[in-house]
Formats: C-alpha cells, structure tokens, sequence
C-alpha cells in the first residue's frame, strides 16, 4: 500500500491544526458513469439541512402520560426554530443550541390529543360522557391513569370502554385532533427558513414487536385536511399503511414516507422476509414496500439499529449505543431483521431471487423525543421523557423507575438532507432520492459520489459536489456495470464547528457472493493524525483527551475534514453490492458523566462506557451487475 497523501483543506479555518490524512487511493483514468433510473442532475450544488423527523408533544398519549411535564405542540415548533422556550417540568427556559431546518411533528395517530384535549378541557370532546369520564380519572389520579386507560389498559367497564372504541375513535374526534396538528404545522411553516411537514407516528406493534413507522406528506395543510391518518388498531401488517397510501394519493393527490424506526426493538419483525399472511415476498410486494419506505432510521432515543456486535463480528464499532429489546424493556436476541445493515443485505439477496430489492433504504437519525424538544447534545440532554430530566432522577437512590431511562441512553440523532431548497417537496423528494443521512447528534457535514471515472484529487476539488453529480451518483443513487471497472466513491466529511474533530471515514461493505451468501467487511479510507493501517486493515485508536474528572475535552487529536477517493479493491463485477460511508468523531464525554459529577458520584461505579464516538452513517449507493 503506498503512503497516505496528507492535504491541508480549507476547513483549518475552523479553528483545528491537524493536517488530514487521506487513505491511498488508485486512479482510474478515463470512462463515464453508468446509472440506473437516477433523478435530474440538479442545477448547482444542493443545500444541507438538519432537522428531526420525529417529535412527539403531549398530543401523543404516551407522551401525555407524565401529565405537565412535557411540551405542547407549539412549543415543540418554537423550540425547533430556535426561540426559547418553557420545560413544563422545571418552569425553566430552555433553547435549542442552534435552530432546526425542519421538523415532523409524529405524533401517535392512535388515541392523537385525546388527553390534551381532554385536560384542556375542549368542550368538542368533553360533551362525550366519555371524556368526562377519563377527565375524572386525570383529576383523581394523574396524567398516567388517563394515558393508561385511553390505551385501553385501565379498569373501565365494558359499557365505558365499548363507547371509549365507539366516540373516541370516532372520525369526527379524530378530525379535530387532526386539524389541530395540520394547523400548528401551517402556524410554523416558513419556506426558505424552516418547513414543518405535515405527519404522524404508525404505531404498530404486534405481540409489542416494535414495527413503528414515521410518516410525513409533501402537502400543505388545504390537503391534508382531506384525509385522516392512518391508526394501528384500523391496521394488522404494513400492507395495510401502504394500501392507504395508494388510495389517499389517488383521492387527494397527498404523497407520502413511511421511515421505520427503531427495528432494534422488533426482535427480527421489521425486516423480516414474509408479508403479514407469511408468504414470501414476491416483486409486486418488493416494489410497493420500497416505493413507500425510502429510508430508515438507524438511530435514536432507544438505542442504535445499524448492526450488532452478534451479527458483525468483525466491526470494532458495532456495539455503538445498544439496546436489543422488546418495547416492555424485556431482552431479546440480537436478529438480523432487527437492524439495518442485515436488511440492507436481505435486500441484496432478495433483488437476486426475485428482481426488486425491498430494503434499498436511505438512512436518516432522529430523536424521538417525548419531551416535545429535540436534543442532540450530550452536555445539554433533555431525556426522552420529562419523567428523568433532572440528574438525580437519572442516577443514584431517587433514580425514576421507567422502561426507557435517560442514562441508558444518548442524545438524540439528526437527519441530513441535501435538498434543492428548504420546503416541504424538496425535503420530501430529498427523502425519496435518498440523498439524506443520519448522525447521532452532530452535524458533520458529509458526502458520497460514487461513479466510474474519478481521479485521486477531486477529493479536493473546489467543485467537489458540482463534479461529482457531474460524472457519478450521490449518495442513494445506483451504479450499473462499467466494463468491468470497480465502483469509486468519492468521500469528504468536515466536522461540527461547534463539535469535536473527526477520527476516521469508513466505508462499510455488503455484498453477496458467488456462493448467494451475504458478506460484508468494513474498510477504513481516511483517518487523522500519522497512525498506519495494520495488515488486517485496522487501524490504531485516536486516542482520548476526555477528562473523567471534568467531562471536558480538547481536540488536540483528530481532524477537521477528511477526504479521499477510494477505489474497491476487493471488487468483483458479478456480484450485488452496496456501500455506505461511517465516520467517526475522538471521544467525547457521555451525558450520563456530566450527572454523575454533578451529583458527586464516582462515574466508575456506573455501569456505563463514560465517552461516546459519535458518528455519520451516509445512505448506501447500490453496485447492481
């Protein structure tokens, strides 16, 4: 292998004065791409937006549950946007630390601002005997008791719950609460400086197998009115979704994404390779399934879904934030259709048995905050419910006693889209091209061309992303065969300004051989500092300049970009493949250890790595022979 070229980048005007180290890279001359069914070259570079794809207010039940303590849905908006705002529970100011692009508010369709409405007392609801009938219940024994009993679990009588089915779900309740959620979007929708899609959360869980979906539309609040959103009790599989999907957009002319979260909490459910009735998946499924899901969130509140440690033992970075579990908290098994990269390579296989892949996903991150605020940032972490806010009700004796606990977890994830402007169909088509990615919470910046005729310095082109739409496919796109040529990528990831620096840039690979089983092999092609690539193709770690005694850091180690243009060099022409880029920034302090010091306990007592690589996962592009 020859030596690392090193290149000085206009990103040292960031603040950072490490050189960055670019893997070597061969150069193949000449060619031109070969695409399959790629969208419109745009007209200039793209923009990148951030925003959060998955927001609950106390309009969802569950999020209701702690009654005050989380956020209404206004102030979920004004909080993404920028401006400060009120935590229900503390009665203190709080402020993003810089604004949101853009933001689905998803509340739960199932039971949508039943409990709000009723706690505001909403006449239109309360002349239900029903709703005075839970309001009681809120009164005499909290917000939990209503949520427990509008989720059908509480001791109503059969005459009480029969006529909760008959009015609280009626399309009439549903409709205001709707129209309430379409309004708060159009209040807070700016286009050019910050969108609020219109969408809902699918809450599907059979046997509480988490098989959730996110869903936002492309259209405005005229025509969103004319539909309701699809509940999970109206639905037994996502066949169900999909075909409602069909039929509003024919109605109405509303389009739709559907984003599966959380496929590590659906014990092998989510990307499992049958349809509700167990038949197998055939082309016309594959099609329909593919055309509604575009992309997937890898990461969140509860836990990570890229992979595991079980299933990808030779990834050093596979045991990134986990929690392999059923919704309950109750452990499962580590499944492959329980997290992404094994359904991006179930998809692989099935695109050879049948000719559509099913899983050709985009990859996004999210929060999937409760509180009504999205919080990415480990020392200013708000917690997935209002319950465990405060340090102490996180860790030691008075630690709250709840199924999904703030220390167990890390802030949220962010969604990155390279979109033509900031409005709801460039986001929304955006999302269906696939040219969108996903952090845990900082906003690296990050791109992926991948074609056939890329030389080793337009990692540094001043016209890096104008060549590369030129001559290949961003990330999403889909390579057809170059005359035998192996696929390049084209890679370049600049750090948060307000974050740390970057460790290394990886692609991960998957493919299926000759033999129809699936492979995949993690290839480091970028790294900081002068460490050298073993023989395996590891690489030496970054070091660490956490503090343990402070929670503070320096980026004194890492750099502020890296870039290069790599070449496969295991690549063989027959084979289906995919490729997704992962970059990973020098440790940083865990928010659980900011609590821990506070409180003055020892964080080597707690049972938690005390630092965190945060880290960018790129949506694939696919190698189809």
């Amino acid at each position: 292998m020859k030596k690392a070229v090193l290149l000085l980048t206009a990103s040292l005007a960031l603040g950072a004065c490490d050189p960055v180290t670019v893997a070597p890279t061969a150069n193949t001359q000449g060619g031109t791409i070969a695409a399959v069914d790629q969208p419109a070259m745009p007209q200039g570079d793209r923009v990148l937006l951030w925003g959060d794809t998955h927001v609950h207010s106390i309009n969802s039940i569950d999020a209701f549950s702690s009654g005050t303590a989380n956020a209404d849905i206004d102030s979920a908006y004004r909080f993404a946007r920028g401006m400060p705002v009120i935590f229900p529970r503390t009665g203190q100011r709080v402020q993003i630390d810089r604004p949101l692009d853009f933001l689905v508010m998803a509340d739960h369709a199932v039971g949508l601002a039943i409990s709000s409405r009723i706690a505001a007392e909403d006449p239109s609801i309360l002349k239900y005997p029903i709703a005075q009938r839970l309001r009681e219940m809120l009164l005499n024994d909290g917000g939990r008791a209503l949520t427990t009993a509008a989720m059908g679990q509480s001791n109503l009588t059969d005459e009480e719950r029969e006529a909760f089915l008959r009015d609280l779900r009626s399309d009439d309740v549903m409709g205001t609460s709707w129209q309430g959620q379409i309004d708060a979007a159009e209040r807070h929708n700016r286009p050019g400086e910050f969108t609020a899609l219109i969408g809902w959360e699918w809450t599907f869980a059979p046997n509480l197998r988490n098989m959730h979906r996110v869903v936002f539309t492309n259209v405005d609040g005229d025509v969103a009115s004319q539909f309701l959103p699809l509940a999970n009790y109206l639905t037994d599989g996502p066949e169900d979704l999909y075909n409602y999907f069909e039929q509003t957009r024919a109605r109405t002319g509303a389009d739709f994404v559907a984003i599966p979260h959380n496929s590590n909490l659906s014990e092998g459910r989510m990307f499992e390779l049958t349809d509700k009735n167990g038949n197998p998946f055939d082309a016309a499924y594959a099609e329909l399934r593919a055309a509604w899901e575009p992309a997937v969130e890898i990461t969140q509140y509860k836990g990570s879904s890229e992979t595991h440690p079980a299933l990808s033992p030779n990834d050093e970075f596979a045991d990134f934030e986990l929690r392999n579990m059923l919704l309950t908290g109750v452990p499962t098994d580590p499944l492959g259709g329980s997290y992404v990269r094994s359904a991006l390579l179930r998809g692989l296989a099935e695109e050879a048995r049948i000719g559509v892949n099913p899983f050709q996903y985009g990859i996004v991150g999210a929060s999937d905050s409760h509180t009504g605020f999205s919080s990415q940032l480990e020392d200013n972490f708000f917690g997935k419910l209002g319950e465990d806010y405060l340090p102490a009700d996180r860790l030691g004796e008075s630690a709250a006693s709840i199924i999904f606990p703030a220390a167990q977890m890390s802030a949220a994830g962010l969604a990155g889209v390279w979109a033509d402007h900031n409005d709801r169909q460039s986001i929304f088509d955006a999302f269906r091209r696939k040219e969108v990615y996903g952090t845990s919470g900082p906003r690296m910046r990050v791109r992926l061309f991948a074609g056939y005729g890329f030389a080793a310095g337009d990692a540094d082109r001043r016209d890096f992303a104008d060549h590369g739409y030129r001559i290949g496919v961003p990330m999403g796109g889909t390579l057809a065969p170059g005359n035998g040529r192996a696929p390049q990528l084209a890679i370049r990831a600049v750090m948060d300004p307000e974050a740390a620096n970057l460790d290394r840039i990886q692609v991960v690979k998957g493919w299926i051989d000759d033999n129809g089983e699936s492979q995949e092999k993690i290839f480091n092609v970028a790294w900081s500092g002068d460490r050298a690539m073993r023989s395996d193709g590891s690489l030496p770690e970054v070091g660490n300049t956490v503090d343990l005694n402070t929670a503070r850091y320096s980026n004194t180690i890492g750099a502020p970009e890296l870039a290069t243009v790599w070449t496969d060099p295991e690549f063989n022409p027959d084979h289906r493949a995919f490729y997704y880029v992962r970059v990973l920034e020098i440790p940083t302090p865990r928010h659980h250890l900011f609590d821990a010091l506070a409180l003055g306990i020892d964080p080597a007592t707690i049972d938690i790595t005390p630092t965190i690589q945060e880290r960018a996962w790129s949506s694939p592009v696919w190698y189809t022979p």
